[in-house]
């Protein structure tokens, strides 16, 4: 038995849920989201609550749909209604971020400023040397977060580069460092 899959879900006030076949329409306050599922899962709804359920839960592969089936309705319904966001932090001497319209213009030591074009559906915004990036899929938001991310990942010597906000950085010694130490 899936232990996620067998939790329902409550949809918040001012959720709306339209279902055609196995096509899940989300709406809310925060924007609207599509999702569509697996065949093999069904969704029971009573009021506020969704429940999820799979025709054979002893077989692995139905068990495997059923958690995940469940967490991404439950994502869904989150997103509409409070949105998800992620933080980036730049450090560096001369490294910082802009925005151009929708763009963002990065200067990550390269002999030319990077331009980031974001999907549609997401929202960028710099503060100081804080990316956010924020949307109402949590799979495309965290996704574009590490697109992000992948143009100038930290150095484990200075730490330079683009990094989570809540990520930590190993830091490695240098070599006077070593040198000092061995003496």
């Amino acid at each position: 038995m899936s232990r996620i899959g067998k939790k329902s879900i409550t949809l918040a006030e001012g959720v709306t849920l339209i279902v055609q076949d196995n096509e899940f329409k989300f709406s809310g306050p925060k924007g609207s989201l599509v999702l569509n599922l697996n065949p093999r899962i069904k969704v029971k709804i009573e009021g506020q609550t969704l429940t999820v359920s799979v025709p054979n839960p002893n077989n692995r592969f139905d068990r495997s749909l059923w958690g995940l089936g469940r967490q991404l309705l439950a994502n869904a319904a989150i997103g509409v209604k409070q949105g998800f966001e992620k933080r980036l932090e730049i450090h560096g001497v001369g490294f910082k971020a802009s925005l151009q319209g929708s763009n963002l213009q990065l200067n990550l030591g390269f002999s030319h400023p990077v331009i980031f074009t974001p999907p549609k559906n997401i929202t960028l915004a710099v503060e100081k040397n804080v990316i956010i990036v924020s949307g109402v899929d949590k799979q495309l938001v965290g996704e574009t977060a590490a697109e992000i991310r992948r143009l100038k990942p930290p150095e484990p010597y200075k730490g330079k580069g683009i990094k989570y906000a809540e990520e930590v950085v190993r830091r490695k010694a240098g070599k006077v460092v070593k040198a000092a130490g061995a003496k």
